[in-house]
């Protein structure tokens, strides 16, 4: 029986070996091995993409997040206790970050069909908690941006902080607050996960922070390098949350193969939406007006475990992002201050069907008639 594992990060990086072994042999043979040449070249190359200004590569995507709120209180735009809202449905990193920050998460109900944020909800939120930022995020690779988000941003003085993690690469359909569509650069900041899983993805951790705010980018900057401005000289009370240059130069690497990465999972998704016919399973929508990246592609299942059992009978590996939304976890046991029945049912129903090299598009019709004859 053919077997189409959910994930394989060897298979997956066996494509490109030899690239990342010379850009490691580069790197070692440089003897410099932090803020070197490959991080500086990297923050271009991501700040480019997302089109901003500015990027500060970091150790990993919760930092990124964490730093961004730490720099807003740093400018003093945000204040201990400040409400911040955050989609239910989302890793739990996104929420961390806030509660970290000594800011206050306020949990939003998400859309059922872009799975993502609601903005009228968001909006009816914010009002209520007096929140002073917005954290969208473009889950599993669906940009979550509209009129609205830009609205609370312009008009209200809203914070809009994205969660980029799963979506770098995605095109929103709406322009953001800088006249780009990019995710990354549609809100006031983003924070970016390089985690080895990721669409784009180090071989360890890493992450970064874009903006077109100089001076958030400084702050960040410094904040990650324990609050130094420059060498020895500490204007601030930092943190080590530097990229390494190894993971900096992967990651290079792996930048130049994004734009085939990015069509290559496009065509399995449409490949997935077109041959799956199963009144039991429910696929994702394709948005046309906006580009989508899918980092996971998410089926909805009522009966998800005997779903997941008769996949994995028919060779068909499957996962669940996110089985446990943070309002539930035990870490958080009073963070629901209103009720979240659509992340709720999520969280029950959600499959990741495989996506991520090597599947093709032929396993992918052939995954679809599997999923045919689920009864």
């Amino acid at each position: 029986m053919k077997q189409f594992p959910f994930l394989d990060l060897k298979l997956a990086n066996a494509p490109i070996e030899q690239e990342l072994k010379d850009a490691a042999l580069k790197v070692i043979s440089s003897g410099r091995y932090l803020r070197g040449e490959e991080t500086q070249l990297l923050e271009q190359e991501i700040a480019q993409l997302c089109d901003t200004r500015f990027c500060v590569a970091v150790s990993n995507g919760l930092d990124a997040l964490r730093l961004i709120l730490r720099a807003y209180k740093e400018l003093g735009l945000l204040r201990d206790g400040d409400a911040v809202i955050v989609p239910g449905n989302t890793f739990v990193a996104s929420v961390l970050a806030v509660s970290d920050n000594a800011l206050k998460p306020v949990m939003c109900d998400p859309r059922a069909d872009t799975m993502n944020l609601d903005s009228d909800k968001a909006l009816r939120l914010m009002e209520r908690y007096d929140a002073k930022a917005i954290m969208p995020v473009h889950l599993y690779g669906t940009p979550c941006w509209d009129e609205q988000l830009m609205e609370l941003a312009r008009e209200r003085n809203v914070l809009i902080i994205e969660d980029n993690a799963q979506a770098i690469g995605a095109k929103a359909s709406v322009c953001g607050l800088n006249g780009t569509a990019m995710t990354g650069g549609l809100g006031h900041a983003a924070g970016i996960s390089f985690y080895p899983t990721k669409n784009l993805g180090a071989l360890g951790d890493a992450g970064a922070v874009t903006t077109n705010d100089e001076a958030l980018a400084s702050t960040v900057r410094a904040l990650a390098n324990y609050g130094c401005d420059r060498r020895y000289h500490n204007i601030m009370q930092g943190l080590n949350c530097r990229i390494d240059e190894l993971q900096a130069a992967m990651l290079r690497v792996k930048l130049r193969h994004l734009a085939d990465e990015t069509t290559r999972r496009n065509r399995i998704a449409l490949t997935y939406n077109q041959h799956i016919c199963n009144p039991r399973v429910t696929t994702p929508v394709f948005f046309e007006n906006m580009t989508q990246v899918w980092h996971q592609y998410v089926v909805r299942v009522s009966d998800r475990s005997r779903f997941m059992q008769y996949m994995a009978d028919n060779g068909v590996g499957t996962d669940i992002h996110y089985e446990t939304p943070a309002h539930l976890q035990p870490c958080y046991p009073a963070l629901a201050s209103e009720p979240l029945p659509m992340t709720e049912t999520l969280a029950r129903e959600v499959v990741s069907l495989p996506i991520a090299h090597p599947i093709t598009e032929s396993d992918a019709e052939k995954i679809a008639g599997i999923i045919y004859r689920f009864e």
